[in-house]
């Protein structure tokens, strides 16, 4: 039976117990299930949700955004990758002064979880800005809140894939284990075209879980049907 994990802390004990903390990572940068695929590829990236965040409106939706922003927000372990190379790959992947395009809901936007996080903004940010020639017009503020968009928009375009989530089942019986599944956020980038299916095995193999846990993965990943 696949043991997985129930909250972002057990995450962090499976996949490498000698880390201190996880770190959440909360940005916009236009509609977000490319990003959310994106992040999900990327070693050391441990959880990758999509919702609605830097607005007003208590209840936001998909139809009904009001002022709020389309936002991905992933939770990472600081040993394997640290804030300022997931701010670069923030800023390299997407065009940060393209304007209010659909109000606010495309923004490029970051939303810092405490000093630590602002400061590298600020340092990372004037890197950028030499490299790109012009001023960043990214809005950051304080992070106050993040509302989870409905679950059709979670790991979409793994959802693309009926059948393989119907493989998934029986290793993700509840969608919010889908949700913050690790495994799930890989195939997610994976689909989307981030990555190889050998460098995907070689990077499974590798996480400090559970031997049998590693078996039933490597075992998925190697009879999944697309």
């Amino acid at each position: 039976m696949f043991q997985g994990y129930q909250t972002v802390e057990d995450m962090i004990k499976k996949f490498n117990p000698q880390a201190s903390a996880v770190e959440t990572a909360t940005f916009g940068m236009g509609c977000f299930w490319g990003p959310e695929a994106m992040f999900g590829s990327v070693p050391g990236v441990l959880r990758t949700r999509v919702g609605f965040a830097g607005g007003t409106s208590p209840k936001p939706t998909y139809r009904h955004m009001g002022d709020h922003t389309e936002t991905v927000e992933i939770d990472f372990d600081p040993a394997i990758i640290s804030y300022e190379d997931i701010l670069r790959k923030f800023w390299q992947n997407h065009y940060p002064n393209r304007g209010n395009y659909k109000g606010r809901q495309y923004i490029s936007m970051l939303r810092y979880h405490g000093e630590q996080q602002k400061e590298a903004i600020k340092k990372v940010r004037k890197d950028m800005e030499k490299n790109l020639g012009e001023a960043i017009e990214t809005e950051v503020a304080e992070y106050e809140n993040f509302t989870l968009a409905d679950d059709r928009h979670q790991k979409y375009y793994l959802k693309r894939y009926p059948n393989t989530l119907e493989q998934l089942q029986e290793l993700f019986p509840k969608p919010e284990l889908l949700i913050d599944s690790t495994f799930a956020a890989r195939l997610n980038g994976f689909v989307k075209g981030y990555g190889k299916l050998r460098i995907l095995k070689n990077e499974l193999a590798s996480w400090d879980i559970e031997e049998e846990d590693k078996e039933i993965l490597l075992n998925k990943l190697e009879t999944i049907k697309w």
